[in-house]
């Protein structure tokens, strides 16, 4: 075992944020082996965008369940690239919606085999290590505990249980 697996919970986000890495680091390899200039991050937008004809910058953050700042930051990017637009909302002045550009749909007909594939090999690789079968429903799980419970109040009762009780021996 290394050292991830031997620390448990104290070393979580880290190996999540590993796997992750590792994760996408394949999927932006994928991309690049098909000659399409896509990157993983750009993904929850997209498919939102191809979902929806236009949605605002509130929306998009939060069903992609991201900072407001972070997700005006990503669409940014985007508009850089002249892979979105945004406009003003018409029934609201404040609202900024966001939508394909020409380009962007260009690229978004290219991506769509690339998340088919994605899907089959993701499917295929699991169905191959009953290890890994429950593991989306168990981060689902885990979100949801998460988004009940607050953790950090649970360590720090915790701790302050502990301290009680080194007081009292």
């Amino acid at each position: 075992m290394n050292l991830y697996q031997n620390l448990g919970y104290l070393a979580f986000g880290s190996r999540l944020r590993r796997l992750s890495e590792a994760f996408l680091s394949e999927i932006n390899r994928a991309y690049q082996n098909e000659g399409i200039d896509f990157d993983a991050s750009w993904f929850p937008v997209f498919y939102l965008l191809s979902q929806n004809e236009s949605l605002s910058i509130k929306e998009l953050s939060e069903q992609i369940e991201i900072s407001h700042p972070a997700a005006s930051q990503l669409i940014t990017g985007l508009k850089n690239k002249k892979l979105v637009a945004t406009a003003t909302c018409a029934d609201d002045g404040r609202r900024q919606l966001v939508q394909l550009t020409d380009s962007g749909k260009a690229l978004l007909a290219q991506v769509l085999p690339v998340w088919a594939a994605v899907r089959e090999a993701m499917d295929e690789l699991i169905a191959a290590e009953p290890g890994c079968r429950q593991l989306l429903p168990a981060i689902t799980s885990l979100e949801n505990t998460f988004r009940s419970t607050n953790l950090a109040n649970k360590i720090t009762e915790r701790l302050s249980a502990t301290l009680k009780t080194e007081t009292y021996e």
